[in-house]
Formats: structure tokens, sequence, C-alpha cells
């Protein structure tokens, strides 16, 4: 018998911050994108993963900024809230916090200035899984953390953990993603795009929207697509993402740099900026790379 996996495969969507020429939190506006995306995208939002720069913010602004998100959701309880931190102490802190907010859904990330071995892995989910038994989490496996998790790593904290239920994957290692996917069933497993339409039709798993959300309609069709559809449209995608990164070249390299490109298409104020020392992209790149989109997939 197949084991049912412990959250369903929705669209999963990470909600960019904007900042002004102070490097000040612009709230109005992340209210009216959170909004936005709720309505139009999916339900399923989330902050402070890479791209929403939760590496980046102080303990102030993370709690400023989670009061926004809690208050700009039509329905809080789909409302993630990442974490990540050096300090296993301040990640307690900040779940703890966002938990009073009224949020139960967390994704973390593990302590990335060493890698952890066995047992303060182990350490790890107990005093954030463990302490917070009525809340679920989503962990992101990445190689920034220094230790990728395998399959039968996950399965053997699934069974410690009942609200441990889903892991996020980036890139295309296609089989470092379906190993996991298959050794750990009860877990849900998030693919952005190309991983996503490789793997979708032998495998259930969710949608991690990342370029395809410069079409909010669009993205949606991708998640729902199958066969010869998805991978039309993936192939469609991969154009479009190779043509914003010649755009972009090596002037910026983090996540939020390309995710703020995609949501300015559907907020044309919304600035570019991350927070320093992280480089951004400039309202010329920004220029050129909406001009390039195929009309098919023009918000």
């Amino acid at each position: 018998m197949k084991t049912p996996r412990r959250t369903p495969p929705v669209l999963l969507a990470t909600c960019p911050l904007p900042w002004n020429e102070k490097g000040e939190f612009e709230e109005g506006l992340f209210r009216s994108t959170v909004v936005q995306l709720s309505r139009d995208l999916t339900p399923n939002l989330y902050i402070f993963g890479t791209a929403g720069e939760g590496h980046a913010v102080s303990d102030r602004q993370f709690e400023s900024i989670a009061r926004a998100f809690h208050g700009a959701l039509p329905d809080p309880t789909h409302g993630m809230v990442g974490i990540i931190s050096l300090s296993l102490g301040t990640m307690i802190e900040r779940i703890a916090l966002a938990r009073e907010l009224g949020f139960r859904q967390f994704q973390l990330s593990l302590p990335s200035w060493g890698a952890l071995n066995d047992g303060e892995l182990d350490l790890f989910f107990r005093e954030t899984c463990g302490r917070f038994p009525d809340c679920s989490f989503l962990h992101y496996n990445l190689a920034r953390s220094r230790r990728i998790l395998r399959g039968a790593e996950y399965a053997r904290l699934a069974q410690a953990h009942p609200n441990l239920v889903a892991i996020k994957m980036g890139g295309t290692d296609f089989a470092a993603q379906t190993e996991v996917a298959t050794n750990a069933p009860e877990l849900q497993c998030f693919f952005t795009e190309m991983s996503y339409a490789e793997l979708r039709d032998n495998l259930e798993c969710g949608l991690l929207a990342s370029i395809s959300t410069i079409n909010l309609r669009r993205s949606r069709e991708f998640h729902a697509a199958r066969g010869e559809k998805l991978r039309t449209l993936c192939a469609e995608l991969i154009e479009i993402r190779a043509g914003m990164k010649a755009i972009v070249g090596d002037a910026a390299h983090m996540d939020g740099a390309f995710d703020k490109l995609y949501v300015k298409l559907h907020a044309p104020a919304f600035p570019l900026r991350l927070l320093p020392p992280y480089a951004s992209t400039t309202d010329p790149m920004f220029a050129r790379f909406r001009d390039g989109i195929p009309t098919a997939w023009r918000a």
C-alpha cells in the first residue's frame, strides 16, 4: 500500500521583500504584493527563504515583517515562515515569536558555519520539530547548509518527528531528488520548475514556483500540467531563464535578485534592492528582461 504523504503537493511560492533607498521595509507595498500573490497565484506563501532574504534580516526586521505577513494573508493558516540562522537559539526564538503571532508552518535550514554531524543533526531536529509539536516543518535541503540529507536520513527523522512534513530541494540533480522522494515516502517534496517537469509524471511532488511566476496564471497552469504539455512549458521557461541570466551576468547572484525581477512584472513599483552586502539587479536589466519575455508568458 502506498504511504500517504503528510502534506499535499501544492504550489508553494515565496514573497520577496521590498526595501526603499534608505534600506527600510516598505510594508504597504509588501502587503499589497502578498494579497496579489495569494489571490492570483497560490494561498501557500512563505517568507524568509533564500529569495526572501531570511539570511539577511535582523531580529527587529524579522518580527515586523512577520507581523505584516500575517496581517496581509487572507488565510494565515497557509502562511509559512522561514528560519535561517547560524544560531540554534536564535532559530528557536524566531519560531516561538512567529508561533505567538499565529503561524504554525515553518521552513528550516541547517546552521551552516560547520557541517552538522549525525548527533548534531538529531539534536537540531529535536530542538525545532520536537520543541514545537503543534507546528509543522519543511526542511530546505541545500548545499549552502554544508550537509545534503538523503532519503534514509529523512526516513529516520520522519519516524522521530511526525510534524516534519516536507522537503524543499532546488537544482536539477534528478537522481538525488528521486532518491529522497522515494526513500522518504511520508514527506512531500517541493521542486523548482525544471525538476518538477522532469519528475512529476512519475512521482507525487509539489511545485516550488520560481521563474514561472513571471506569469501567475501560467504558473498555475504549469503546476497542473502533465506529460507533453508540462515538458513544453518547461522548455519555454528554460529559454526565458537563460535570457534573464545572460542579461544579469555576474552582476548579481543571490536568488532574491532574480525573484524581485519576477515580482516587479506584477508590481511595477517593487524595488530591486537586496539588503547589503548582497548585490542586486538594476532597472535597465529589468527593462531588458521584461521586453524579451515571449508574448505567451507576458503578465
